[in-house]
């Protein structure tokens, strides 16, 4: 795939379901519906992409079968990060059944639900270990008091490939930066970890933030990571709660643009190809 083909790394599809998307409160009301690619295709052309990565939303296997059907059906999805129980005792069995298919790029776990020294657990490490036989990624969700405990899980794993979502989720609504940088910078020194801004917008005012409130966190993310390492992702259709899709990914571009003139290309599309290593 040409790194000129630009892919916003991060968003969801899903068929709503109160049982299954109880993480959907009252407070997220406009997300109580389908989220299908239909409604997304649009908005990928409008802001300038070629296709996406879809990301698991639900812990549950047949989602992940579920997006792998619609990674087939719609050329446009690139790739999916999907879910499987890797503290499960058959867990490589689980992953060369889901891997069989070629659109599984990478999973992920919920682990910012999960409570301290879930990412240390032994039966969780060892199916992270797992990934590399199937070649796959592993993405990081996790809130910034987590990011301890994360630099220990990509340090147990050097050959592993670890992406941090959401840029770790710190309380940009309240200003809070100094902690979380000490451990983000501490994350980047580990060559195997690549980051996306995504998430961003959610985790600030939802209905007062301006993109000057993200640009400290978007300048530590690139003093950090570089040019190399980043990737832009959306989270629609998380993002709505905040903004439009338009407005939400021009307030990561803008600021980019303006530190990387010369890395655009690389954020916006050519290190999420290599790092998920899209066919």
């Amino acid at each position: 795939m040409p790194d000129a083909m630009r892919i916003d790394a991060h968003q969801h599809f899903w068929r709503y379901r109160p049982d299954t998307h109880a993480w959907i409160d009252d407070s997220m009301i406009a997300l109580r519906r389908d989220f299908l690619p239909a409604g997304l295709q649009p908005l990928l052309r409008a802001a300038g992409f070629d296709g996406c990565i879809a990301v698991q939303a639900q812990q549950d296997v047949a989602e992940t079968e579920w997006l792998l059907g619609l990674a087939s059906q719609h050329p446009f999805i690139c790739g999916v990060v999907g879910w499987v129980d890797l503290r499960a005792p058959d867990v490589r069995d689980r992953l060369s059944r889901l891997a069989a298919h070629p659109g599984l790029r990478g999973i992920r776990h919920v682990v910012q639900d999960e409570p301290d020294g879930f990412m240390l657990r032994a039966d969780f490490q060892r199916g992270v270990a797992a990934l590399a036989e199937f070649d796959l990624a592993y993405d990081i969700l996790i809130y910034a008091r987590q990011l301890p405990e994360a630099l220990r899980l990509v340090a147990a794993f050097p050959g592993q490939r670890f992406v941090v979502d959401h840029i770790a989720k710190p309380d940009i609504r309240a200003g809070a930066i100094d902690s979380w940088r000490t451990g983000i910078t501490a994350l980047a020194r580990h060559d195997n970890v690549c980051y996306k801004l995504s998430g961003m917008v959610t985790e600030a005012d939802w209905g007062a933030w301006t993109p000057a409130a993200l640009e400290p966190y978007i300048d530590v993310a690139i003093d950090a990571f570089g040019p190399e390492r980043l990737m832009i992702g959306s989270d629609w259709p998380v993002c709505t709660l905040a903004g439009t899709y338009e407005r939400v990914i021009a307030a990561a571009a803008e600021r980019v643009e303006t530190r990387l003139p010369h890395g655009v290309g690389d954020v916006f599309g050519g290190n999420a190809a290599r790092f998920y290593r899209l066919p």
